[in-house]
């Protein structure tokens, strides 16, 4: 490699001489190139390729040290080695101060280690160079990182800062430079007792050094901020310990969002109280305090009662609120010691806390009943709510947070079929109850499967003529264990457990599928009725799944007529009079059932496209009763008359009832007095004997 020279001097001699020198190197690793003028000079070093400049400063249009200054200023990177006279070698001995890399005196350049000392000099400086480019390279990225950074010597004062700890220290560069690292960095502890420097370890040890966690950084202006560091020893060429490192970083953020993360892991997000999962480990707590001082701890079950309905008639939003608003006051019904939770949806679970008796558990939940009880504003609306309580006690009804939980929640249950609106406590017998409950829910799922479900039909009479006009199908449950299971020990459990949208599906089917079969054998019933519950009726694909049903089996719609309780059609008037036309042009019949028990108003029974009123049991069993006279089911008959509906008695049992009926022109009639339900086979016998004698077995009880 060679080196390219550049010689700025107006005198030739010295430059032959320069030449000379430099051809004469033992390496022949140089080039020269020659100007006169300091103006030349600057001119060619605007250009790249010079490696180092041999300078004389004594130039025809500069003169002195100006004359250095000028060509250091364009070229402070390269080695500049000063021309000067003898007499003038002070005036080189100021070029070495201002950054001159070495001099040569004029006469004097003959020896041939003034050609190797050139080289070094060259050498070195490219080295120096590449450090500086290293060094600046090194800076930028540490003050590019979001880490903060700060140097020490051996003795612990610092030497270094990067932006980041400018930033997060308050210090400046200049300002902490050979400070202490325990006046720049001051660390206290979460609890605010100080910590230690890391760096006064790292430098007596000679090992990295982690900080604790929770350590703040007060900074210089007083405030605090979270970090986490770590430090390290820095070690010379030779191995040995010169300083120390410490980085470190802003956790302020980080640990904001973990504790925001951890509380909402534990609280509901809407009302801000203590989820399951917090109530679980407060429950274990409570227990564990409890077992040691051999009090009782009790644990409520609440459940709002009704609280669907606010939902599907004011939306969400609303419903939100009042949930917010029975939080709160749950908060007031309990002391700090206690819990609240919300279990999810509208169930809220309130953990008394150790020491409480069950008059303790009593008082608390008559309090939560009263405070719920009082209109909650929310918008516009005045929203009333009651709820239904369900309580066990530790140790006497349960010894784990789940079987405590299990056993509140049983109670609950037995609160709404108390009536809603108040508590109970938990009895072991209930657990039978429940688990009688459970084990009717999982022999329903496999009910179907196993094609356990059958209908039995029940007759309809004209009572004037004695003719059988219809059918109403009836569900039974022929259990491989039970026998034969009437609806009302399992219905409500395929309610709640989903099954009796499907339950509902097949009996339709059922009932459509029973009685075409039996026109084919030349058998007709007029019509065939079928309950529909609550869910069937509310479920966004049941007018669909009428259709389909229809179309599936061949019965005409005229021919199928669907039972409604006036309490499900009342629930909200308006949807139930959209579902009720749609199945209506389809050309289905529609009767309310249980009629007169439901509080309708008569102006919304008016927009309800209605065939049939089938008039109450209750009321019917009030004919004949003492006192009795009818008179409920005289209106009935009498305004069905004037709205042209078909008025069907329900629960005729005796002669008494029927002729009061038959007197006050009652349209139709069922119950036992004209037969119980019969499977399909002994039904269409009795339809066989109705055509034959004109009459359903002559107004008879049927076997």
């Amino acid at each position: 490699m060679s080196y390219r020279v550049l010689i700025v001097t107006a005198d030739a001699t010295d430059c032959s001489g320069l030449q000379d020198m430099l051809l004469d190197a033992a390496d022949g690793s140089f080039v020269s190139e020659r100007v006169t003028h300091l103006a030349m000079a600057l001119k060619r070093l605007e250009g790249t390729g010079i490696d180092a400049v041999l300078l004389d400063l004594a130039l025809p249009d500069s003169v002195g040290i100006a004359t250095f200054l000028a060509v250091f200023a364009a070229v402070p990177h390269l080695p500049i080695l000063t021309l000067c006279a003898p007499e003038d070698e002070p005036l080189a001995l100021e070029t070495l101060r201002c950054g001159a890399q070495g001099y040569l005196l004029k006469g004097r350049f003959a020896s041939y280690l003034v050609a190797q000392s050139l080289s070094n000099i060259i050498q070195r400086k490219t080295v120096e160079a590449r450090l500086l480019v290293e060094q600046a390279r090194a800076e930028t990225t540490l003050n590019s990182i979001s880490d903060a950074v700060i140097g020490t010597d051996l003795q612990g004062r610092i030497d270094y800062l990067n932006l980041a700890a400018e930033r997060m220290t308050g210090w400046t560069r200049e300002e902490a430079r050979g400070q202490p690292i325990a006046q720049v960095l001051q660390l206290i502890s979460g609890a605010s007792a100080a910590v230690p420097s890391p760096v006064d370890q790292v430098l007596q040890e000679d090992a990295e050094v982690g900080m604790a966690a929770g350590t703040i950084l007060i900074r210089r202006d007083g405030s605090n901020v979270a970090i986490e560091d770590s430090a390290a020893p820095i070690h010379d060429p030779d191995g040995q310990i010169s300083g120390a490192v410490v980085v470190f970083h802003d956790v302020t953020a980080a640990r904001a969002m973990a504790m925001k993360m951890a509380y909402l892991a534990q609280h509901d997000f809407l009302t801000k109280l203590p989820n399951r999962v917090l109530l679980n480990d407060r429950i274990a707590q409570a227990i564990s305090l409890a077992e040691r001082s051999g009090n009782s701890i009790a644990l409520m079950f609440l459940d709002l009662d009704n609280f669907k309905h606010i939902n599907d008639s004011l939306g969400h939003g609303a419903g939100d609120k009042l949930l917010q608003s029975v939080a709160l006051r749950l908060a007031k019904c309990v002391r700090s010691s206690d819990t609240v939770s919300r279990n999810g949806g509208d169930e809220f679970v309130v953990l008394l806390a150790e020491g409480r008796n069950m008059q303790d558990a009593s008082l608390t939940a008559q309090k939560i009943l009263a405070a719920l009880a009082i209109p909650h504003r929310i918008d516009q609306h005045e929203l009333r709510v009651t709820s239904s309580i369900g309580i066990s006690v530790y140790p006497a009804d349960a010894g784990s947070a789940e079987a405590l939980l299990k056993n509140a929640d049983t109670a609950m249950y037995h609160a709404k079929e108390a009536g809603r609106n108040n508590y109970q406590f938990f009895k072991h017998d209930m657990n039978v109850r429940a688990v009688e409950r459970q084990v009717i829910e999982h022999s329903l799922w496999r009910a179907l499967e196993r094609h356990e479900l059958v209908l039995h039909y029940q007759p309809k009479v004209n009572l004037q003529t004695g003719s059988i006009t219809g059918g109403e199908a009836l569900l039974r449950w022929v259990h491989p264990q039970w026998g034969m299971t009437l609806p009302e020990r399992f219905m409500t459990v395929a309610e709640e457990c989903g099954l009796i949208v499907q339950i509902g599906r097949w009996v339709l089917r059922e009932a459509c599928r029973q009685t075409c079969l039996w026109e084919a054998e030349g058998i007709v019933l007029p019509s065939i009725a079928v309950n529909v519950s609550a869910l069937e009726f509310r479920h966004p694909g049941f007018v669909d799944g009428v259709r389909s049903i229809l179309q599936e089996t061949g019965l005409a719609p005229e021919r199928l007529q669907l039972e409604i309780t006036e309490s499900v059609l009342m629930r909200d008037a308006d949807a139930s009079a959209t579902v009720l036309h749609q199945l209506k042009a389809m050309g289905v019949q529609l009767a309310i059932d249980d009629f007169g028990t439901g509080y309708s108003s008569l102006s919304y029974l008016l927009k309800f496209p209605i065939d049939v009123l089938k008039i109450d049991k209750s009321f019917v069993h009030a004919i004949s009763a003492a006192h009795g006279n009818g008179i409920i089911v005289r209106a009935v008959i009498a305004m069905g008359a004037s709205l042209h509906y078909q008025v069907v008695a329900e629960g005729v049992e005796d002669q008494a009832q029927l002729l009061f009926l038959k007197t006050e022109q009652c349209g139709e009639g069922q119950g036992f007095l004209f037969g119980q339900g019969l499977v399909a086979m002994q039904f269409a016998t009795l339809l066989l004997a109705s055509e034959a004698s004109g009459k359903a077995a002559a107004l008879a009880p049927v076997d």
